[in-house]
């Protein structure tokens, strides 16, 4: 199944067995891959090889939220090469998809990335490398958005690579990869997929097209991950999972995410809790601050949970905690004033101030869930 999403220059196929398409798809370009060193993956990659000849070069180290220090290495081997590659092709969850997206960028030259991540400037020296994105998992809709997330670890930031020139010119959603994925994979991923579907609606930027894929997105994944969990290896079930992740990219990709992922980021940073589980365990806490709304966001949850928005966010709570989700933050190592301080800095952030809700109601909702 083809078809072309008009918000965004992303074509999208979506078909149990279409990674056998990517080789039309690359068209006699020279491609680099991007994914992981593992055998499965090297499996695939020889398994695209086959028809669509080597690759030009494969980065296969990508690791868990990219980091400046690897991206400037991974940058520097492509520096090397008598010719840049024409297409990225990126196999594998969000990090990879990331990191062919700063490679898109970089040319060979990781410092300009660099430069126009800390300087906003210098956009025009960057490189517009096409690419066709190939998730693995279904979670965290990289493969329709125009943006990456890029860490500094030695300083302790996150950044955002936020470019039009970054929609992948193809995403090739196969369920059929995601079969062999473990459970807490499964997990983590299916809650970033849910933590987009429910940030694009408690957004300033939220719209009637982007709640209407929200919703969508995020009833099915309520229905589909628990089910999931029990029979990781359903092709219809990892099917309508990736599905929802698309639904729900197509949500967020036009609204950007919200608080939950603006306090997600220095608790992964510093506290090395996986992405999924650090954006999604606060949800049930957003969804009682703004129990009261009136407006689009108000109903279009209610179209989610019921018109009970507060017993609702108890009912997410036992979503996650069946999930085997803790909710409270001593589990994360995090005690009050840290707390705080993240909440604090948080509600400042550039997705902070996405959120349609305040400071003052979600400490209160945090504090009547009971979350120490």
């Amino acid at each position: 199944m083809q078809f072309h999403n008009a918000d965004n220059e992303t074509r999208i196929i979506f078909e149990a067995g279409s990674f056998d398409d990517i080789p039309n798809l690359i068209n006699g370009r020279s491609y680099c891959v991007v994914s992981y060193g593992e055998p499965y993956f090297a499996a695939l990659i020889n398994r695209l090889a086959v028809k669509a000849g080597v690759a030009l070069f494969v980065i296969d180290d990508v690791a868990p939220n990219p980091d400046f220090v690897l991206l400037g290495k991974q940058a520097s081997r492509l520096l090397s090469l008598q010719r840049q590659p024409e297409v990225f092709v990126a196999i594998g969850g969000g990090s990879v998809i990331d990191t062919a997206k700063v490679l898109a960028s970089a040319g060979g030259n990781f410092e300009l990335v660099r430069s126009y991540l800390v300087t906003k400037t210098g956009e025009d020296g960057l490189a517009n490398t096409p690419i066709i994105a190939v998730p693995t998992t279904a979670g965290t809709g990289s493969e329709v958005t125009c943006w990456a997330t890029v860490w500094d670890n030695v300083s302790k930031k996150k950044y955002s690579l936020n470019r039009h020139a970054l929609y992948p010119e193809h995403a090739v959603i196969d369920p059929e990869l995601m079969l062999a994925k473990p459970l807490a994979l499964t997990i983590s991923t299916g809650l970033d997929a849910l933590s987009h579907a429910l940030e694009s609606i408690w957004n300033i930027n939220a719209t009637k097209v982007s709640v209407d894929f929200a919703i969508d997105a995020a009833t099915e994944i309520l229905d589909v991950l628990p089910k999931l969990a029990n029979d990781l290896g359903s092709l219809e079930l990892r099917t309508r999972m990736a599905g929802a992740t698309l639904t729900s990219g197509l949500a967020f990709s036009r609204t950007k995410t919200a608080i939950a992922h603006s306090i997600s980021y220095p608790i992964s940073l510093n506290h090395n809790v996986v992405h999924g589980i650090a954006c999604s365990f606060t949800l049930p806490i957003v969804l009682h601050s703004i129990s009261d709304d009136e407006g689009l966001c108000g109903t279009s949850l209610r179209q989610i949970f019921g018109d009970d928005l507060k017993a609702a966010s108890h009912h997410l709570t036992r979503f996650l905690t069946n999930l085997g989700i803790s909710v409270k933050l001593a589990d994360y190592g995090i005690d009050m004033d840290e707390w705080h301080s993240i909440v604090a800095d948080a509600f400042d952030g550039e997705r902070g101030l996405n959120f349609i809700g305040t400071q003052e109601k979600f400490l209160q909702s945090a504090k009547l869930l009971d979350i120490d």
